[in-house]
């Protein structure tokens, strides 16, 4: 007996069918990277930016024009890191595609190619390289870039949590990145990042390096009017009910945030046999799950905030949308101590991104998080 799909998928490439929505935005992303432009697209963490990006480079338009690549750099913190990944995401991109210019690769880059290994059985050269073999990140970084200039099919970078460089200790990276990029007329890149602050400061401020350098997307929450059916639609098809309200306060709950609705719906599925329907206490159960799941890691973010920091974070999650957040009316209901001390920790729990401002209002950057807060220090405990 075949084993049925899970239709609500969280991790991995995410096949046609699966894939809910987005079409507006992937004919936007195409359509800019194949007429020759840069693309910026800004969206909260987990709201499918990758899934968007990997969607797209499988379109034909792409798979069959183009050489595409993908690295997140979020866990970086330097420039030789930096590298490391571009290098290695390039090279074993190319091998199973073109050993032609995997080979040119090692030829090409002339400061680690004594440092590849080699392997008997396909008699090509293997990406073993170290990152401390990466003695010289500027000098690598130069032979990267010229390689990519002189690749036989034009080429897609997708470099995701962008805004990561900023934060590297060498100086001028944006800089030099930035006229690397200007010299390629054969390769296109995508530049996403989740914390909007510093991507719009990057790429709208007229002092920084990548100013006006690229077309925007804003990645927004898929609408429920499509969201919903979506869902009810995938358990029908697979022989099992969901109730389209309940399915909307899922959707009302996480405020439409892609991976959190597709996470509880993946377990709430799992836990429906066919021929039943989904109930709300098995959603609500999916939900505990989850946020029993990220205690540990709630717990650590939590003991590196200080104290008038998590105050305000704890203020913002209660409200769950807090504006005015400086007025006295604010400050007196959950007992801060001053519109001064208040501007201060917003300021670092933006730069933390643990918080977001759309228009003057405050929310906590993840939803779950807001919901593990309230329900540890708050008065409330079931979701529905």
């Amino acid at each position: 007996m075949a084993k049925t799909i899970n239709p609500f998928v969280v991790t991995g490439k995410i096949a046609p069918e699966y894939f809910c929505d987005r079409v507006s935005e992937s004919a936007r992303l195409i359509k800019s990277i194949t007429n020759g432009n840069n693309m910026i697209i800004i969206s909260p963490r987990r709201m499918g930016k990758t899934g968007l990006i990997q969607f797209c480079y499988d379109k034909p338009e792409i798979s069959k024009a183009y050489y595409t690549f993908f690295i997140d750099i979020l866990h970086t913190s330097s420039l030789r890191e930096f590298t490391y990944l571009l290098g290695r995401e390039i090279y074993e991109t190319l091998l199973p595609r073109s050993r032609k210019m995997a080979t040119l690769f090692i030829q090409t880059i002339k400061s680690i190619s004594g440092k590849f290994g080699f392997d008997p059985i396909t008699q090509l050269p293997t990406f073993n390289v170290e990152l401390g073999d990466i003695e010289r990140p500027e000098y690598t970084l130069d032979e990267i870039f010229q390689y990519l200039a002189h690749a036989d099919k034009p080429c897609i970078v997708a470099i995701d949590e962008f805004q990561q460089i900023a934060k590297y200790p060498e100086n001028n990276i944006e800089a030099l990145l930035r006229t690397h990029i200007q010299r390629l007329d054969n390769c296109h890149f995508i530049f996403a990042g989740s914390e909007r602050h510093m991507m719009q400061e990057m790429f709208v401020s007229s002092a920084r390096p990548f100013y006006h350098s690229a077309d925007m997307l804003e990645l927004k929450a898929i609408p429920a009017e499509i969201y919903v059916p979506f869902v009810v639609c995938h358990f029908k098809q697979r022989n099992r009910t969901i109730a389209e309200s309940d399915v909307e306060k899922v959707y009302a709950l996480f405020q439409g945030h892609t991976y959190y609705i597709q996470k509880t719906f993946n377990e709430s599925f799992a836990d429906t046999p066919e021929g039943d329907e989904c109930t709300l206490e098995t959603i609500q159960t999916a939900i505990d799950n989850m946020i029993a799941s990220n205690d540990t890691i709630f717990r650590e973010i939590l003991s590196n905030i200080p104290e008038k920091q998590k105050e305000l974070l704890y203020a913002i999650a209660k409200d769950g949308e807090a504006e005015r957040i400086t007025s006295s009316e604010f400050i007196k209901r959950h007992s801060l101590t001053s519109a001064s001390s208040v501007q201060s920790a917003a300021k670092k729990l933006l730069e933390k991104d643990l918080i977001t401002e759309i228009n003057k209002v405050f929310s906590v950057t993840d939803r779950l998080f807001a919901m593990w807060i309230n329900k540890l220090y708050g008065s409330r405990g079931k979701c529905f």
